[in-house]
C-alpha cells in the first residue's frame, strides 16, 4: 500500500477587490465585477464556463441548436472570433449576411442566456489564413499590428463595422456580450502570409509597440461604440497584455502539432498534466505560464484550454477525450476559476470569392472539426460528456467552490511528466473541507492503473485519511472530504459529486464512481441518526458511519434534526449520460443516451445509431409520454422513472460507385433525407487526404489519422441528391523523386509506391423526438 498526504491546514485564500477598470453594469442594475481570484455578477462569484463557437464556420441556420446543445454541455460563456477576412475579402465590401450574421448569432446567444465575448483581433490566428487577416494587407506599405498611422486607419474602420454590428447587445444595454478580446498572441505569434507560402514563404509580424498598441486598440475599440464591462488579451507566450486595462487569459495544450515544422521528430510527453499553483506569487513560472505581473493580484482566467485540435499536415493524431477533461481539473485545481475551452465547438471554413480557399496551408482547407466536444457537423462526442459531469458540478457550488485555495502535494518543478508511477494529487480547500484532485492521464505516454494507495489530508484539527484508493489509467477525479450534507458532515467519499436537487422536502445528491475506485462514504456519526443502503453495507465505528456502495446504488441518511438525505451513485458509463436540466421552473435529472435539448419548456431528443432509447426521468413526469404521437409508458426503477422510445433507425440507402481503389461516386436518393435531423456519412480509408466534392467543387476534407471520416450531408441535401458526391482519397506516397533531367521545361514526380483505398462508405440517420409530458 502506498500512501501519499498533503498538508491542507487551515486553507484561506486571501480575496479583494481588483480590476477596478474592467467592471460594469446593465440597465437592470445588474453589475459583472472581479476580484483578484474571480468574475462576479452582483457581488457574488460566478464561475464562467466559456466554450469557443465560431459563428462564420457553422451554419447560420443551425446555430440555435448548437447554441442549446453547449449550453445542456455546461457552457454558460461563448467566445467567437470575427475573422477579418471572412467580412472584409474584398477591400470595402463588409460581409454581415448568412453565415456571417454576427447580430443574429448574438441575438441567439441573448436568448438563450449565454454570454458573449466577441474577439475582434483585427489578428485573430485560429489557423485561418493570414490569421485572419484579408489578402490585400500584404499589399499596403506599412506595417500592420503597430501604431502605424496607416495601419490604424484600417483596424478603424473594421471596429466601426464591428460596432453598428453590436450596437444594442452590448451588456451596458441588456445584451449578453460581457467582454472584447483585442487582437491575439500579439507580440507572440504570427502567422504566414499564404499569399507568399510555397515560394518565399514570408510571414505576418508578430506586434510591436506593446502595450501602447494594445491601449490604442481598446481606444479605438471604444470610439467604436464596443464598449464592454471585460476586456482580454492573450497572456501566454509573453503576449503583451496590460492588466490595468486588460485581463489577461491563458490556457494550455497537450497536443502541439506546429512543433513539427521546425526540427521535432516526436512529440514529447508536456508537463500540462502535472498540478500547478497559478494563483501564487511564490510558485515559480512554468513552461506555459510566465506571467509579467504577480499572480495573486489578478484572477488566473483561461480562454484557451484544449477543447480539441485539429491535425496539421505533419501531425495526424487522435486525440485522447479523457485528455480533456483532465487538464481542466489540471486548471481548476491551480486555481482556475473561469475556464475556456478552445474550441468547443468544431466547424468548417468559409469559401472565399476571390481566394477559394481561407485556411492555414498546414491545416485542412475546409475542415476545422478540431476533434472537439461538438464536432463539425454537431456530433457529440465523449469529451462533451466528460467536461459535462465537472460543470455541473461547478453550477451548483461555484459560488463556495471558487473561494477555495490550491494547496499541492508536492513540488512540480521536481515532477516529470514520463513518471506514470508517482501519484499526482492536488486540493482546493477553504479552511478544513474541499476537494482532492487526483489526475492518471499524460500525453504521450502509455499511464498504468493506480491501485492500492492512500492519501492522508492534514488538516488543522485533525488528519482524514482516505484508504484503499485506486484509480483506472486515463481517469482523474475529485473527491470532497468535510462535506456539508444538510448538517450532516460527509467525512470523504471515494465518489465524484456532480450535483443536488429537491423533491418534496428531501435533498438529492447524485455522485458517481470513477473507473478503478471503489465507492464508499464516510460521515460523522454525531449527525446521523439513521442510514439505509439499497445494496451495500453500514458500518459503525468509532464516531465514523461508513456505508460502502455498489454502482447505481442508493443511500437514504436522516440527520439528527430528521432531515432526509438521499444519495444516488452511479456508474462512471450513467455519468456520461446524466443530464439536469430545468423545465417549467423545475429542475429534472435525466440518464440517457440520446443528446438532451431544453428551449422554451420543450423537450427534445437527438439520436444517432440506436435502436432505442432509454430516457431515465427524476422526477418522473407522468405515467406515460408521448413521442411523435405515441405513448410511452414509464417503468419506475428506484427514484428514477424509465421510458424506453422504439427508435427503428432505417437502413440508409446509397448508390456507391468505386470508380478505382481510391475514388468513388456517391448518389442519394431524396427519401433518405426525409424525417431525419441529420444524415453522417461515415467514409473508412487508408491513405494521405479525403476530399469530398460537389460538382467540381471542394465541400470538405480530411487528413488521415486513420479514423472514421464523417460529413453531414443535409446542408447539402438539395445539391448532393441533384449532383451527387464525389470521393477522393489522395495516396501516402514512398520513394518519391522528381525526374528534371529533360532538355525542355519539364519534371516529372516518381514514386516507388502509392497507398490509398476506400475501405467502406455508410450513412447513419440523426433523429429528433419532441417529448410532451
Amino acid at each position: 500500500m502506498r500512501e501519499y498526504n498533503i498538508n491542507v491546514g487551515n486553507a484561506k485564500k486571501d480575496i479583494y477587490p481588483s480590476l477596478p477598470n474592467l467592471k460594469g453594469k446593465n440597465k437592470r442594475g445588474n453589475e459583472i465585477s472581479f476580484t483578484n481570484y474571480y468574475m462576479e455578477v452582483d457581488k457574488k462569484p460566478f464561475f464562467a464556463i466559456s466554450g469557443e463557437f465560431h459563428f462564420s464556420r457553422y451554419n447560420h441556420e443551425l446555430w440555435e441548436d448548437e447554441l442549446i446543445k453547449m449550453k445542456m454541455g455546461g457552457i454558460n460563456v461563448v467566445p467567437t472570433y470575427i475573422f477579418w477576412h471572412h467580412h472584409e475579402e474584398i477591400e470595402g465590401t463588409f460581409e454581415w449576411e448568412g453565415d456571417k450574421d454576427l447580430r443574429k448569432f448574438i441575438e441567439l446567444c441573448g436568448k438563450h442566456k449565454l454570454y458573449v465575448i466577441i474577439r475582434i483581433g483585427p489578428f485573430d490566428h485560429g489557423e485561418a489564413r493570414n490569421g485572419g487577416i484579408p489578402d490585400w494587407m500584404f499589399g499596403r506599405p506599412f506595417e500592420i499590428r503597430s501604431n502605424d498611422e496607416g495601419y490604424l486607419y484600417y483596424v478603424r474602420r473594421l471596429y466601426k463595422e464591428i460596432g453598428k454590428q453590436v450596437k444594442g447587445l452590448l451588456y451596458k444595454d441588456d445584451g449578453p456580450i460581457i467582454g472584447t478580446q483585442l487582437e491575439n498572441e500579439f507580440q507572440h505569434a504570427g502567422a504566414p502570409w499564404e499569399i507568399t507560402t510555397g515560394t518565399s514563404n514570408e510571414w505576418l509580424p508578430g506586434g510591436r509597440d506593446g502595450a501602447e498598441h494594445m491601449m490604442k486598440l481598446k481606444e479605438i475599440a471604444l470610439d467604436s461604440g464596443i464598449d464592454t464591462p471585460i476586456y482580454t488579451g492573450t497572456g501566454w507566450g509573453g503576449a503583451i497584455a496590460p492588466t490595468d486595462e486588460v485581463l489577461p487569459l491563458w490556457g494550455g495544450y497537450a497536443y502541439w502539432p506546429w512543433i513539427f515544422y521546425g526540427d521535432v521528430e516526436e512529440h514529447p510527453a508536456t508537463p500540462n498534466y502535472i498540478f500547478r499553483d497559478y494563483h501564487n506569487n511564490e510558485v515559480p513560472k512554468t513552461f506555459d505560464f510566465k506571467p509579467e505581473y504577480k499572480p495573486e493580484n489578478f484572477p488566473f482566467a483561461c480562454a484557451e484550454m484544449m477543447g480539441g485540435m485539429t491535425p496539421f499536415y505533419n501531425y495526424r493524431f487522435k486525440l485522447p477525450y479523457e485528455s480533456v477533461d483532465a487538464l481542466s481539473s489540471i486548471k481548476v485545481a491551480g486555481g482556475c476559476n473561469f475556464i475556456g475551452y478552445y474550441v468547443y465547438h468544431g466547424g468548417s471554413n468559409p469559401q472565399g470569392k476571390k481566394t477559394p480557399f481561407l485556411n492555414e496551408t498546414v491545416t485542412p482547407k475546409i475542415s476545422y472539426d478540431y476533434q472537439a466536444p461538438i464536432g463539425e457537423y454537431g456530433q457529440v462526442r465523449e469529451s462533451y460528456h466528460r467536461l459535462k459531469r465537472q460543470h455541473l458540478f461547478y453550477h451548483q457550488y461555484g459560488k463556495g467552490f471558487s473561494q477555495t485555495k490550491t494547496v499541492l502535494s508536492q513540488n512540480p518543478e521536481n515532477m516529470n511528466p514520463e513518471d506514470v508511477e508517482t501519484l499526482r494529487y492536488a486540493v482546493r480547500a477553504d479552511g478544513d473541507s474541499g476537494f482532492i484532485y487526483i489526475n492518471n492521464f499524460q500525453d504521450h505516454i502509455e499511464t498504468k492503473d493506480q491501485n492500492d494507495f492512500t492519501i492522508s489530508v492534514q488538516l488543522e484539527n485533525e488528519t482524514i485519511i482516505l484508504p484503499n484508493l485506486s484509480l483506472a489509467k486515463d481517469q482523474n477525479c475529485i473527491l470532497p472530504f468535510n462535506f456539508n450534507m444538510e448538517g450532516v458532515n460527509l467525512s470523504y467519499s471515494t465518489t465524484q459529486l456532480i450535483t443536488e436537487l429537491n423533491k418534496d422536502d428531501e435533498k438529492y445528491y447524485f455522485f458517481f464512481t470513477p473507473k478503478g475506485m471503489k465507492g464508499e462514504y464516510v460521515f460523522d456519526k454525531k449527525n446521523v441518526d439513521e442510514v439505509q443502503v439499497s445494496r451495500g453495507n453500514v458500518k459503525r465505528t468509532g464516531n465514523k458511519v461508513i456505508v460502502q456502495v455498489e454502482q447505481d446504488d442508493m443511500t437514504k441518511l436522516v440527520g439528527k434534526d430528521g432531515q432526509k438525505i438521499n444519495i444516488c451513485t452511479l456508474t462512471d458509463q450513467q455519468s456520461l449520460n446524466f443530464w439536469k436540466v430545468s423545465i417549467k421552473g423545475k429542475e429534472t435529472i435525466f440518464i440517457t443516451e440520446a443528446n438532451v435539448l431544453v428551449d422554451d419548456d420543450q423537450l427534445r431528443l437527438e439520436v444517432d445509431g440506436l435502436d432505442n432509447v432509454s430516457l431515465k426521468a427524476f422526477p418522473a413526469f407522468s405515467n406515460s409520454i408521448v413521442v411523435e404521437g405515441e405513448e410511452v409508458t414509464g417503468e419506475k426503477q428506484g427514484i428514477f422513472t424509465e421510458y424506453i422510445i422504439p427508435i427503428n433507425p432505417k437502413e440508409i440507402e446509397l448508390e456507391v460507385k468505386h470508380i478505382n481503389n481510391s475514388k468513388a461516386t456517391i448518389n442519394v436518393d431524396p427519401k433518405e433525407f426525409k424525417n431525419v435531423k441529420e444524415l453522417l456519412l461515415k467514409i473508412n480509408y487508408i491513405g494521405d487526404i479525403g476530399y469530398a466534392f460537389i460538382d467540381g467543387e471542394l465541400i470538405n476534407d480530411n487528413y488521415s489519422n486513420y479514423e472514421t471520416w464523417e460529413i453531414g450531408l443535409k446542408r447539402f441535401e438539395k445539391d448532393v441528391v441533384s449532383k451527387g458526391m464525389y470521393i477522393y482519397v489522395s495516396p501516402i506516397k514512398e520513394g518519391v523523386s522528381v525526374k528534371s533531367d529533360s532538355p525542355m521545361a519539364a519534371r516529372t514526380e516518381i514514386t516507388e509506391k502509392v497507398i490509398a483505398e476506400i475501405k467502406s462508405i455508410k450513412a447513419t440517420p440523426v433523429y429528433e423526438y419532441n417529448i410532451l409530458y
